[in-house]
């Protein structure tokens, strides 16, 4: 069995799933960019990833399911609403079998931008410069 290649591009992965798990992502990258509009997409661990100063998320595609990482933390409301979509750990599974939750994703996505530093589209370093002014 060969390695899978080294992914470079938001293009290169999505050139390496099936069809039908393209373009669920790339309807959830679009909405991830417009949720937190200063966020980069790059890949970090052969996936796709967003990041602001830091990586603040990741999706991948799995046979059945779109995945999302890390879980989110300190949101009671948001998290108790994921239940359905968390596995033991809290990381969310979406399944391609059913409709995307694109707008519960978008929340997703702003609340771990926001876990990673501050407001939502405002990368760390800024955040930091607010709290302390």
């Amino acid at each position: 069995m060969s390695p899978r290649p080294k992914i470079t591009s938001f293009e290169d992965y999505l050139a390496q799933v099936p069809p039908e798990q393209a373009r669920a992502l790339k309807r959830l990258f679009a909405l991830i960019k417009r949720a937190v509009p200063r966020s980069t997409p790059v890949i970090s661990y052969n996936i796709p990833a967003f990041k602001l100063e830091r990586v603040f998320m990741y999706c991948a595609a799995f046979k059945s399911h779109i995945g999302i990482y890390p879980p989110v933390r300190g949101d009671a409301r948001l998290i108790a609403t994921l239940k359905p979509y968390a596995n033991a750990k809290g990381n969310l599974r979406f399944p391609l079998s059913e409709p995307m939750p694109y707008a519960l994703i978008a929340r997703v996505a702003k609340a771990l931008a926001k876990s990673n530093g501050g407001k939502a589209g405002v990368p760390r370093k800024a955040a930091r410069k607010r709290a302390k002014a």
